[in-house]
């Protein structure tokens, strides 16, 4: 099918349902008029866009039989138009393009972010808290309520791990290439010689799961209440609010103990378990897929090295797409949204080849 004849039926749907939502019958069924209501949505841009289009090319068509009129000034202003309205409407069939691609049933998820500290002691864990402090603040630029739902922090002042829930419009579509290890190069301030150190983090973004995501049966957890232990084992708590569950089949540990209650500890515990579920389940349909065709930045291991941080220089890598910056000083302000929005673009290139293959 071609893409015009693809875009005239997405017009013919985009008006059935324009009709479908002022239908009282439709109005009074709340689920379907919600339902309809995303589908007209998501169809909306397509549609403007190719109107325009449509416009476009009537402008074209038209300026070309003008451009054979007898009337040489007609004709002369007619092909002087035709330069600008070919740019129009290449520039219109990109965005069309790129509209088309097919969509992440994910990108609207809200999202669990892990942050670990990995190799490289305190340093390490003081870089942990650092990425924690970029995403929180890149969080705050894009108008997300962030909840951290567990945390570990290690006596250097640093963060050990972390996860913290994000919650907001398209977060998980915002976050999704930021899983991988993290690399950082500068000189510690315990550092008397001025040597640069390496140190590492991993990071972990996993979709929010809902319990139609993932289901989980009472009889694989293991549930263990205890109290609550803060850095170096000292007691943070007089009662058995935190709680460890265990998902027997695999194995999953997930253990909250940040609320005084043990029932919000376990429902956070929940969460986190439903979510690391889900992206394990992810995990292995990406693997499928991209044994078949590589339509993701990078391959998505965990193991990967897929940024570097070098303080000295300003500098940041990231080497799944290539770009480095002179810019880490913004970047881990929270700036962003410079490294995410070329992984964003490299992905849908990506896309683009694949579709066309």
């Amino acid at each position: 099918m071609s893409i015009l004849l693809k875009l005239a039926e997405i017009e013919k749907k985009y008006e059935q349902l324009s009709e479908k939502l002022s239908d009282n019958s439709v109005i009074s069924q709340r689920e379907l008029y919600n339902k309809l209501t995303k589908e007209f949505s998501d169809l909306k841009p397509i549609v403007e866009k190719y109107r325009v289009l449509k416009e476009v090319q009537n402008e074209i068509d038209g300026n070309l039989e003008l451009s054979k009129e007898d009337d040489p000034e007609m004709a002369a202003l007619a092909k002087e138009e035709l330069p600008g309205l070919e740019k129009q409407k290449t520039e219109l069939e990109s965005d069309i393009e790129l509209l088309l691609l097919p969509k992440d049933p994910l990108d609207a998820k809200n999202v669990m972010l892990e942050v670990r500290a990995g190799t490289g002691g305190d340093e390490a864990a003081l870089f942990a808290a650092d990425l924690l402090r970029m995403y929180l603040r890149y969080a705050e630029k894009m108008h997300w309520k962030a909840e951290v739902l567990s945390q570990s922090d290690s006596s250097g002042g640093g963060l050990k791990e972390v996860v913290v829930m994000l919650e907001g419009q398209d977060v998980y579509s915002q976050l999704k290439f930021e899983g991988g290890v993290h690399r950082v190069q500068r000189v510690p301030e315990t550092e008397t010689q001025g040597r640069v150190h390496t140190s590492a983090c991993s990071v972990v973004v996993m979709p929010e799961a809902d319990e139609v995501d993932v289901v989980i049966d009472d009889k694989d957890l293991k549930i263990d209440v205890m109290r609550a232990g803060g850095p170096g084992g000292q007691s943070v708590n007089t009662t058995d609010s935190a709680v460890r569950i265990t998902y027997l089949p695999t194995n999953t540990v997930v253990i909250c103990q940040d609320e005084k209650s043990q029932h919000k500890n376990k429902a956070k515990a929940m969460k986190v378990l439903r979510s690391r579920l889900l992206d394990a389940k992810l995990a292995k349909q990406h693997a499928e897929i991209s044994a078949k065709r590589k339509s993701m930045v990078g391959s998505g291991d965990r193991s990967e090295r897929i940024r570097t941080y070098n303080f000295p220089q300003n500098r940041l890598t990231d080497h799944r797409i290539g770009l480095t910056l002179h810019k880490l000083d913004y970047v881990i302000e929270g700036d962003l949204h410079m490294v995410i929005t070329e992984l964003r673009t490299h992905h849908q290139a990506e896309l683009l080849q694949s579709e066309m293959t």
